[in-house]
């Protein structure tokens, strides 16, 4: 069989347009190089998903061919390529793949091995594909550009989680508090509040309020680390609360005005975390997301991480994956939106 079913996209588009997506047969790819042929099982979708979609200035730009977005997903190897020395045909796998590459919203999928993880064996699909992205963003965030230690370093320390709800901040509680840190997350609403409370989380405060007032209420005059997990419109409340010489973390471009004075008279540091940059620029390093993401799945073994799914919807089509957007573009979703199975496939 060369063809195989995908879900894509041939106009950028808002999620209300049921031509935002289209299912389509495309041709089967064949691995070669480092590449491994994935058989996709289950998909999540992020914000950025979302924001790609959009198109980001090319609104309603044709794409010819149609073009397949996404990149969480969890699936078993079909095929190598002639250079693959981590898996073999049978591995279950998870990871997040390459934005500058077709997606994962395709029954089978080529990404290259060096950004792929063993999926954790205790998990279904759905429960590993909600996984590498945040994973990814928040370990990077938090061990390489912050520099806190993973293995307890610098316990005791105390971190703010801007976004702490949402997938991102989801596994970044539990990985901070994997950390030893003091967590102090942001939620708005009863249930996100229980939620990041179930993850870890020592203290919850609400970002719709004075943060820097709720912080100090705490008695904590200012936190060790910050990391900034939905927008830069809190950077001047984290540039107040940060701690002299701490660091801050930014996922989020943005266009916003970014008043450097306080960070300068902090001696405070600005990190920005981007997944995407080491595929993007074949970094010499990009093995580091696999060793990173099998890292991941061997706590997840131990019980000392858990999924961060909260919503499966099935199975992998244009309607479902356009209801999967639309949950996501709300902002309100906590923890990841999955998506499963090919019908009859």
């Amino acid at each position: 069989m060369n063809k195989m079913k995908a879900i894509a996209l041939t106009r950028y588009l808002p999620v209300e347009y049921p031509e935002a997506f289209h299912d389509m047969e495309l041709e089967k790819p064949v691995p070669a190089g480092q590449d491994i042929l994935v058989s996709v099982r289950a998909i999540a979708v992020n914000p950025v998903d979302t924001k790609v979609r959009k198109g980001r200035g090319n609104e309603g730009k044709v794409e010819d061919p149609p073009r397949v977005l996404g990149w969480d997903a969890s699936g078993v190897v079909e095929a190598v390529g002639d250079a693959v020395a981590l898996f073999k045909p049978g591995d279950e796998v998870f990871y997040s793949g390459d934005i500058t590459r077709p997606g994962s919203n395709s029954e089978f999928h080529l990404v290259d091995e060096r950004i792929v993880g063993f999926k954790p064996a205790s998990l279904s699909h759905a429960q590993a594909a909600a996984l590498p992205l945040t994973s990814i963003t928040a370990y990077e965030s938090f061990f390489d550009r912050l520099g806190i230690d993973r293995d307890g370093g610098n316990a005791g320390q105390s971190i703010l989680i801007i976004g702490g709800a949402g997938g991102v901040g989801s596994i970044g509680i539990q990985l901070a508090k994997h950390a030893g840190l003091v967590v102090i997350a942001t939620a708005s609403r009863p249930e996100t509040s229980d939620w990041v409370k179930e993850l870890g989380a020592d203290h919850v405060v609400n970002h719709h309020a004075d943060m820097v007032a709720q912080v100090r209420n705490l008695g904590i005059e200012h936190v060790d680390h910050i990391a900034i997990f939905n927008d830069m419109r809190h950077w001047e409340t984290a540039v107040e609360l940060i701690r002299p010489q701490g660091g801050i973390v930014s996922i989020d471009d943005t266009n916003l005005p970014m008043p450097m004075e306080g960070m300068k008279m902090k001696a405070a540091s600005l990190h920005w975390e981007f997944m995407f940059a080491r595929s993007m620029h074949q970094t010499p390093d990009m093995i580091r997301q696999h060793e990173l993401l099998s890292w991941i799945a061997g706590e997840i073994d131990k019980g000392r991480l858990r999924t961060t799914l909260d919503t499966i919807l099935s199975p992998i089509n244009a309607e479902t994956l356009r209801e999967a957007h639309r949950l996501v573009e709300t902002g309100s979703a906590k923890g990841k939106v999955v998506i499963e199975g090919f019908k009859n496939s």
